[in-house]
């Protein structure tokens, strides 16, 4: 009877936020647990799990080499930038611009009970990443949100009990809005 979000190792909303910022290996967690939603839509989106599971590497890497002084994300982008490097930083990034994708496209289908994925996940495409992205990486994003599985069939892979599952999505969602948002007011004071 559990939903998809109880099945994760832990919730966004779950994640410790502190005047220090946002706990690195809970945030960590998190994330591995909502890239893993993309194995619901088949192989469709495995540049998707590829680049972000390639960023959440990063940022481990980074956290693991010192986990007290890279304790909280903002720590570790600021001791990474000390150090003149930027790995972790471009990583966590892109990550959050990958999150904000997935959070777009899946609120604005928890919005629009009646469009298919395709349409939600195209507009939150376009929305988020599309921007950053060029010519010969477009199409192949295109594609992939043309080739998202039905909207009926996604849900019923993430619980059988639908209120539960609009339920546990919206907090979920609340959840990762609220990290992706610090994440990025975060970068407009820090130079990548």
């Amino acid at each position: 009877m559990a939903t998809y979000f109880q099945s994760t190792p832990r919730n966004y909303s779950d994640v410790t936020i502190t005047a220090e910022g946002i706990n690195t290996d809970e945030f960590l967690q998190a994330t591995e647990g909502l890239v893993k939603i993309f194995d619901l839509f088949g192989s469709v989106f495995a540049v998707v799990q590829n680049d972000m599971n390639g960023n959440i590497k990063k940022i481990r890497e980074r956290y693991l080499t010192n986990p007290e002084v890279n304790s909280t994300l903002q720590k570790l982008v600021k001791s990474e930038q000390a150090e003149k490097k930027k790995t972790a930083t471009e990583g966590l990034l892109w990550l959050t611009r990958g999150l904000d994708f997935t959070l777009q496209s899946l609120e604005r289908s928890e919005a629009n009970p009646t469009e298919e994925l395709s349409v939600s996940f195209t507009k939150g495409y376009e929305a988020t990443l599309r921007q950053y992205h060029g010519m010969l990486v477009r199409p192949i994003f295109a594609m992939a949100m043309k080739a998202c599985p039905y909207r009926a069939d996604f849900y019923a892979k993430l619980g059988s009990d639908q209120g539960l599952v609009k339920q546990d999505l919206s907090a979920y969602l609340g959840g990762l809005r609220k990290i992706v948002v610090d994440i990025q007011q975060f970068y407009t004071t820090v130079k990548v």
